[in-house]
């Protein structure tokens, strides 16, 4: 089984929380929820389409690791933690995908 990854899709109701929220998501939740999953890796990305689209994107060895990362108490304190700090104004969803091809650049030719 190859790598899997958690996506994070957080959708700002007003953009001028995008500033507060880019701040509080960097210095704290994202390296949070790095060491709360036990994730190998992270990236947060915004959607240059949709501006008040967010995206985190958590690394894992396997779809099993992302599993158990998800049904762990860890999770349900960072959604706690999230919803304490943003409540209704950032609606989020989430999808875990496995990933079946990588191809580097050098390989494509």
């Amino acid at each position: 089984m190859g790598k899997a990854l958690l996506m994070v899709r957080a959708e700002l109701a007003d953009s001028v929380d995008r500033q507060a929220f880019d701040r509080w998501y960097e210095a704290e939740h994202l390296p949070d929820a790095l060491r709360t999953f036990g994730a190998e890796r992270a990236w947060r990305c915004w959607a240059e389409a949709d501006p008040s689209a967010h995206y985190a994107l958590y690394e894992f060895a396997d779809m099993r690791a992302v599993k158990a990362a998800l049904a762990a108490d860890g999770m349900r304190r960072l959604i706690g933690d999230f919803d304490r700090a943003w409540g209704t104004r950032v609606r989020r969803t989430r999808d875990i995908l496995q990933l079946v091809q990588s191809v580097a650049a050098q390989d494509a030719r």
